[in-house]
């Protein structure tokens, strides 16, 4: 049989990676967010495009609305990418395991990706086990002095 803490050191590991996963994948997000943009800026802003335009709203005024889409996806994305590469780091270093669980909270709301990772990340992180692994003490202490 093998030892608990070999298989809570190795499910910690998967899971610091699988972190820094889907941290890539929000910066692949935000590229095809940036790509839409460009896309959609491009169309808007050809006046051959909209010369023949019957009623609607104008293309300037539509795209405004688009920025605000852009700019709030962005935003969201940003932040999902960066508490991913934090949450990684914490969970390979043992330190901050209730931030690792918020983050797990807010992956569960980007599927599908995110979801899997939220789940199994909280499934881990409230073992009896991994809790033990943790230190109890402030992080902070845990570094080394220079005295």
């Amino acid at each position: 049989m093998r030892d608990q803490r070999k298989i809570d050191a190795d499910h910690l590991n998967l899971l610091a990676v699988f972190h820094f996963v889907v941290a890539g994948l929000a910066l692949a997000g935000i590229g095809f967010l940036f790509l839409h943009w460009f896309m959609m800026h491009s169309l808007m802003d050809n006046p051959e495009m909209w010369k023949n335009q019957k009623g609607g709203p104008p293309p300037k005024e539509l795209f405004t609305i688009f920025r605000i889409f852009y700019g709030v996806f962005g935003v969201a994305i940003l932040f999902n990418g960066i508490a991913n590469v934090i949450s990684g780091l914490c969970i390979r270093r043992r330190v901050y395991r209730t931030f690792s669980l918020v983050v797990a909270g807010f992956n569960c709301l980007a599927f599908p990706f995110g979801t899997i990772l939220g789940i199994f990340t909280i499934m881990v992180l409230v073992r009896d086990s991994v809790v033990e692994a943790y230190p109890t003490a402030d992080p902070s202490s845990l570094t080394p002095s220079a005295d």
